[in-house]
């Protein structure tokens, strides 16, 4: 067994497997919930003594929002529970790279002052996403922003699909680019993690509609074609009720009628996804709470109980 690998447990439901890894990364269509999931799990898995870092790379900040704290700012922020948030500039992360190698202070300061460095760092390919998954792999170490404690689990709020595939084949196009030295070194060790389903997962989130559906069926081929990995789970998120419309006033009935619908097209969707996609799916009802703690708690109990009969590679 290679060092740093995680040991593989017997097979729980497929929270619990889940809460076994060190990354999991949470993709899916923009404006399909992703973070709201994201936070969701999170917040489930962070319980019975485990310490979960929910990770966001949009610099425009949100998910402080879904757990009720403040702005992170590229600190770690407390959430309760066992669970803490951090948003992360990967430019960061590089800088602590050239810190951590060269060490004294005046050759470090020359070396990230310097054009060639920042051309460097803005042009080499999958070098950002490269510092995104360091940074992961830094914290599960017990390394760097958890000085307070170990991590045992990241979850990663990731970019929206496409350009999550390309995060998570960052590692493999950088030791083609970049074989030697710090960031080389750190390439081929996290290429390691990305294709090693035991210490890292994907979860796909999508909406039960046809844009979003179709993107996640290419998410399938392209993790596929380019990764030789499928996703751990699906959620799908934000399913309208099943109504049936009742003779009321006109306005509800109205209003009824639009959800059926809409459940209507939830239902094909979900049919054609399937036809692509016999693993775990679990599906999120649409709900009428704005968006904070209450809606994270309320889905967190949801996705607890879809997942308690689910085992990893079966629905």
């Amino acid at each position: 067994m290679k060092a740093g690998r995680a040991e593989r447990k017997p097979a729980g439901n497929l929270l619990e497997e889940l809460g076994r890894r060190q990354l999991l990364v949470v993709t899916g269509k923009g404006g399909v919930g992703k973070s709201v999931v994201a936070a969701t799990l999170g917040r489930l898995l962070a319980r019975d003594g485990r310490r979960v870092l929910l990770l966001e790379v949009d610099p425009r900040e949100s998910l402080h929002q879904l757990l009720g704290v403040d702005p992170s700012g590229g600190e770690v922020v407390e959430a309760g529970g066992g669970l803490s948030l951090q948003n992360l500039p990967p430019r960061h992360v590089l800088d602590d790279v050239v810190r951590e190698h060269l060490r004294l202070a005046p050759l470090v300061r020359r070396v990230l002052n310097s054009p060639v460095y920042h051309h460097f760092v803005d042009g080499a390919p999958g070098l950002k996403e490269l510092a995104v998954l360091g940074h992961v792999q830094r914290l599960v170490r017990g390394w760097g922003g958890r000085r307070r404690g170990h991590t045992d689990l990241v979850v990663l709020d990731a970019p929206a699909t496409g350009h999550s595939v390309s995060l998570l084949a960052a590692p493999r196009v950088t030791v083609g680019v970049i074989p030697h030295g710090p960031f080389g070194h750190m390439a081929t060790e996290l290429a390691e993690l990305v294709a090693d389903p035991v210490r890292c997962g994907v979860v796909a989130v999508t909406l039960a509609e046809e844009m979003p559906v179709q993107e996640t069926i290419e998410l399938l081929d392209l993790l596929h074609g380019r990764l030789s990995r499928d996703p751990q789970l699906i959620v799908v998120n934000g399913l309208y009720p099943r109504l049936s419309p009742r003779r009321q006033g006109a306005s509800r009935r109205n209003g009824a009628e639009l959800a059926v619908r809409r459940r209507r097209v939830n239902d094909a969707e979900l049919a054609r996804l399937r036809e692509r996609w016999r693993g775990p799916l679990a599906e999120l009802p649409m709900l009428p709470l704005d968006r904070g703690r209450p809606l994270v708690s309320a889905l967190a109990a949801l996705l607890e109980e879809a997942l308690a009969d689910m085992v990893e590679g079966r629905p």
